[in-house]
């Protein structure tokens, strides 16, 4: 009754309207010219609705709406809601978060490049987004090698007496603005060469190369226009992987997609006047939608909305319906003419025919791929089922594994795997308590008493207030156990789960000398062929019981280690290590420490930091 008294008073205003199910979750984001119009078409008759509309309005309990003054001000805020909240009915991009920019750190007196994953609206100059962080990665290095730019994270306000200059700056990749070698009008010349590389404006920096090297030349320093020269020469070799795609030298952006069932590949070429500068693919989440002009629209919105560089042109495959108002967005951002267009003859639709073609091999390459991952978890599993004789496939399978070393710092894993993927947030560790030396069987029971002990709690706790197991940490009971080791750890740990009553559970133990798998109640180990795909789901498991116990142990042992090193310097307890260790994080960072620095550890006097100083040899005269 409530939706229907808003539908009634919906105004006839542009704006951006969210979707809500019962729970309160946002489930779509959109925006109309008339809010009153477009909202009340999703409750009218459905016979006309794409089966993706009919599940979304199935699970509409209530809306909200916002009033612009404009539809370009509606496309906006549509675009950072579905950025914001990412809806389940709106086209994503896959993990958009994750894809990595370079970032030009234009907001320090002598920036850097740098990898990042995040946009932030502040005064850095940020490029991309990439498709992977080797090409991020791959065009950072190109950068150092021809621009000396500092790679070092060092305050430059703040150089302490006596530092050294990093490995860059003795093999020339660096002019050393630590040491004061440039000042920052000389280096922001550089920084400015780096941005043009980044835009593709590869003749400016050969023009302002060859300058320099004709300078350097008249002026018979021979080894510094060789040196320009050889940076001319990698700036041309780049040039040589751009192909001239097109006569108009304009800067444009080519976009075409593949759709699937699930997942829909969009494949993007940058020309850059007239020059193919490189491709990028994309992963959009597609599940029930076929609507190539809703699904390019919405790549669109969220690919420029924090893309670095807006093109003249944006060529397209299809029409889309808010090519208008994605034009005016485009060009306020821009700040000039931005055209959407879809070619239909000439080179413009061969570019787009060329950036398809790709785009449907990538999206075979990518079903292909997801059918190979499939073999090796669900179907691994599936195959577990048959060699361990059980009456379901596992889809949640815990591996523990003990790590000391000749019983100190004893801990122990506990890894967690669903449908044949690890789900590291489920993983748990535990330090053993109370069990002098090597003893691996009284560690084993002693962790599957305390995680399944405290798993028992929780469900009693659950049920007492009538809520999900799965809400609980450790509540949710594995469907198979797998132990790392032989048969001696196996019967410790079925016979610890026994005495709790818990004899439901399948468990296993995998050697790892032979690889042999034993079962419960058979003394001969299970024989599983080497190339059985759930031998391999097993292996990979109890390989990350393994890392994850060895990882913890290793850091508790180099914790202990540091606090025994501190433990040795005089007028220095236990409250004092803690403060220190919290304060610098490492012992290299207390050893470097001067003296003032010191003394603004909590709890730290003048006495107490001279001594610290006084152990590390270092100088603390006034």
């Amino acid at each position: 009754m409530i939706l229907e008294e808003k539908l009634k008073n919906l105004p006839d205003s542009p704006g951006v309207y969210l979707m809500k199910d019962e729970i309160d979750n946002i489930i779509y984001v959109g925006k109309a010219i008339s809010l009153r119009n477009r909202v009340r078409q999703y409750f009218q008759s459905s016979k006309n609705h794409l089966p993706k509309v009919r599940a979304m309005v199935a699970n509409i309990r209530d809306f909200e709406y916002i009033i612009t003054d404009s539809e370009l001000e509606a496309l906006i805020l549509e675009c950072n809601l579905i950025k914001k909240h990412r809806p389940k009915y709106n086209v994503l991009l896959k993990d958009d978060k994750s894809y990595p920019y370079i970032v030009v750190t234009t907001e320090e007196d002598y920036p850097r490049i740098k990898l990042t994953r995040k946009v932030a609206k502040d005064k850095n100059l940020y490029y991309g987004p990439y498709s992977s962080t080797k090409v991020v990665r791959d065009t950072i290095e190109v950068i150092r090698k021809l621009f000396p730019i500092r790679t070092c994270k060092k305050n430059l306000n703040n150089i302490k007496k006596g530092d050294r200059p990093c490995l860059y700056y003795y093999i020339n990749q660096c002019q050393g603005p630590c040491l004061g070698n440039i000042s920052k009008e000389e280096y922001r010349k550089v920084i400015n060469d780096v941005c043009k590389f980044l835009d593709g404006k590869y003749e400016d920096i050969i023009k302002e190369l060859r300058e320099q090297m004709n300078e350097a030349a008249e002026e018979l320093n021979f080894e510094k226009a060789a040196s320009i020269r050889d940076k001319i020469l990698s700036v041309e070799k780049v040039m040589e992987t751009q192909k001239i795609v097109s006569v108009d030298m304009l800067d444009q952006d080519v976009i075409a997609i593949a759709l699937g069932e699930l997942e829909s590949i969009v494949q993007m070429f940058f020309i850059r006047n007239g020059k193919l500068m490189g491709s990028e693919q994309f992963v959009l989440d597609t599940e029930n939608d076929n609507d190539i002009k809703e699904i390019l629209g919405s790549f669109i919105k969220q690919f420029y909305l924090t893309a670095s560089f807006i093109p003249k042109e944006i060529l397209l495959q299809h029409e889309i319906d808010e090519a208008k108002v994605i034009e005016r967005w485009l060009t306020s951002r821009r700040g000039n003419r931005v055209y959407v267009k879809v070619p239909r003859r000439g080179n413009k639709k061969k570019l787009v025919d060329m950036a398809l073609k790709n785009s449907l091999e990538a999206l075979e390459n990518l079903k292909q791929k997801t059918l190979r991952e499939e073999e090796r978890t669900i179907g691994a599993s599936e195959e577990l089922t048959q060699y361990l004789d059980l009456p379901y496939v596992p889809t949640r399978i815990e591996a523990f594994d003990i790590s000391n070393t000749q019983g100190a710092n004893s801990v122990a894993s506990m890894v967690v795997f669903e449908k044949g993927k690890p789900n590291k947030q489920e993983y748990r560790r535990f330090r053993i308590r109370g069990i002098v030396g090597p003893d691996d069987y009284s560690s084993m029971s002693q962790v599957i008493m305390r995680r399944f002990k405290r798993g028992l709690e929780e469900k009693k706790e659950l049920d007492a207030k009538d809520r999900d197991p799965d809400e609980g940490k450790f509540s949710r009971f594995p469907d198979l156990i797998l132990i790392d080791g032989g048969k001696g750890q196996l019967n410790v740990a079925v016979s610890t789960l026994r005495e709790m009553g818990i004899d439901y559970i399948p468990v296993i133990s995998l050697a790892e000398k032979f690889d042999e798998v034993f079962t419960e109640g058979k003394e001969e180990p299970l024989v599983m062929p080497k190339n059985s795909l759930g031998l391999q789901l097993l292996q990979r498991i109890r390989d990350e019981a393994h890392r994850f116990a060895l990882t913890y142990h290793r850091s508790l042992h180099s914790k202990n280690s540091i606090r025994s090193i501190l433990e040795d310097i005089p007028h220095i307890g236990p409250s004092r290590r803690r403060a220190l260790l919290k304060h610098f994080g490492s012992i290299k960072a207390i050893r470097d420490a001067n003296l003032e620095e010191l003394s603004k550890v909590a709890g730290m006097n003048r006495k107490a930091a001279l001594s610290i100083m006084e152990y590390f040899g270092m100088d603390h005269s006034d």
